[in-house]
């Protein structure tokens, strides 16, 4: 960034002393007339300083992150994502549990009041710009009663003070605090985007558990009906007690598993109902909808459009633009200050006289740097290494947003093919598992190679289910990575 005069953003105008002047302009109306101290240079002086120094402000341009250009994701779909991203599964009841935790959530509800608390700050630092008035009343008792000029008991008055905001320090301070604001905006963004994909894991998550439990209960049956069949078969001398045994442990494991399914469902509740914003206690759901099916593979566009509309990047880049704001109000405040003073005041020994007589005073003040040891060139430097900082955070923040999509595209790759070796490997286990039990009824196998067998298949059901919810659990990240800020209630409110 640069200005008009070609001095880098970071750069000020080279100085070897920080003077401090001070220039006053006073004129004293009274009851007889003005009395003025004028000097023409001192009414010149700030038009010729503005014209000098206002050439070489420093100007605001956009920022690009420090990272060199990006190539193409690895893989991409045709189907557009929408702004709210999760009514891809077309699910209803994820739809509603996301409306309602985007209202209810105290962690959004939170990050909003933040946001909120930096929009005050930007209307008290527009509050600059405007004149300061005081008013003043005194009243006070004197015994005996005061003969001397200025000790009067009853004093009013009003006071007032501005500064002449002639290089746009006060505005750069407003402008600083305006990008904050806007990244508090997206930060908002950013954790209902993180709200929204919470929600929808967790949801898919309870879906599969309560499939896995449905599965488990069909085990646990298929597993007591070989056990009785297996004990007939033991009173007439067709099989070994160990068979038995064996056949008992395999029944217990998958009790077991149904006990564990049972505490994640349970839990699951839970941490659905606290980021729906109410007591666990308070909150029973029992899902009775399937796994949807995973949406077509969004268009995941170029890298520059992914900068451009997701929030957490924005709020870096607003952030950058913030701290470079605070520089240009460190480098200004280098240059000569001029303020204006102008008080009226009334004053008597008695309530009846008070306001008969008043004094006025109008000042005027230049004030600039002269001397103060390296502070300000000190304030200037820091600030430029804090912009640096949120440049370089910046770039990491593109950095990582990248490679979150490009992950993103990889496992949801990866894992179609994992369900698809899953797939193929249920098949064998289940036509083996059949062969070997037609083998076991005519005595052709021993019953341990059924008990394996048996095992497999059970466990890769399982393993299905799980993989598919984990397949849903990769969408939602890709459509979190790729997806923009979506508005909701509070949101439309926003203003800066």
């Amino acid at each position: 960034m640069r200005s008009k005069c070609g001095i880098l953003h970071a750069a000020a105008i080279p100085v070897s002393i920080e003077p401090e002047i001070i220039l006053p302009l006073t004129i004293l109306p009274t009851k007889s007339g003005l009395s003025a101290g004028r000097s023409p240079f001192l009414l010149w002086m700030p038009l010729l300083c503005f014209c000098i120094l206002s050439s070489c402000a420093p100007k605001l341009q956009n920022v690009e992150p420090p990272i060199e250009e990006a190539g193409a994701f690895s893989y991409t779909g045709n189907e557009a994502i929408p702004e709210e991203w999760w009514k891809s599964f077309n699910d209803p009841d994820l739809d509603s549990l996301i409306n309602i935790a985007l209202t209810k959530n105290l962690n959004l509800a939170a990050t909003w009041e933040q946001f909120k608390a930096a929009q005050a700050i930007v209307r008290r630092e527009k509050s600059f710009l405007w004149p300061e008035i005081d008013l003043a009343a005194r009243s006070a008792i004197s015994r005996p009663e005061p003969d001397f000029a200025g000790g009067e008991n009853f004093q009013a008055g009003l006071a007032a003070g501005y500064e002449l905001d002639l290089w746009g320090r006060i505005r750069s301070g407003i402008q600083a605090e305006k990008f904050r604001a806007e990244a508090s905006f997206y930060d908002y963004q950013a954790a209902a985007m993180t709200l929204s994909a919470e929600i929808s894991n967790t949801w898919f998550q309870l879906l599969t558990v309560e499939k896995q439990l449905e599965l488990t209960n069909r085990q646990i049956e298929t597993n007591e009906e070989i056990l009785r069949l297996i004990r007939a078969r033991f009173t007439s001398g067709q099989v070994r007690a160990v068979d038995i045994l064996r056949q008992q442990q395999l029944l217990e494991s998958t009790r077991d598993q149904k006990i564990f399914y049972e505490t994640q469902l349970m839990l699951l509740q839970n941490q659905l109902a606290v980021l729906l914003g109410r007591p666990p206690q308070n909150l029973l759901i029992t899902p009775e909808t399937a796994l949807p099916e995973l949406p077509p593979l969004p268009e995941t566009g170029l890298p520059l459009e992914l900068i451009r509309r997701r929030p957490d990047v924005q709020q870096a880049y607003n952030l950058v633009l913030s701290a470079d704001r605070e520089m240009a109000q460190a480098i200004r405040s280098k240059y000569p200050r001029l303020t204006f003073d102008l008080s009226a005041q009334s004053r008597s020994n008695n309530y009846g006289n008070l306001f008969q007589d008043w004094a006025y005073t109008l000042a005027g003040n230049l004030v600039a740097p002269l001397l103060y040891g390296g502070r300000i060139r000190a304030e200037v430097d820091r600030t430029e290494a804090l912009k640096n900082q949120q440049l370089y955070l910046y770039g990491q923040t593109v950095l990582i947003a990248f490679r979150e999509v490009e992950d993103a595209l990889i496992r949801e790759q990866k894992q179609k093919e994992r369900i698809e070796v899953l797939e193929r490997r249920l098949e064998l286990a289940q036509k083996t598992n059949k062969q070997l039990r037609i083998e076991f009824l005519n005595g052709l196998s021993e019953y341990l190679d059924v008990l394996l067998s048996l095992d497999q298949e059970q466990q890769l059901q399982r393993d299905i289910l799980e993989a598919r919810q984990t397949l849903l659990e990769h969408r939602i990240t890709l459509y979190r990575t790729l997806a923009g800020g979506f508005e909701t209630e509070r949101t439309d409110s926003a203003e800066f």
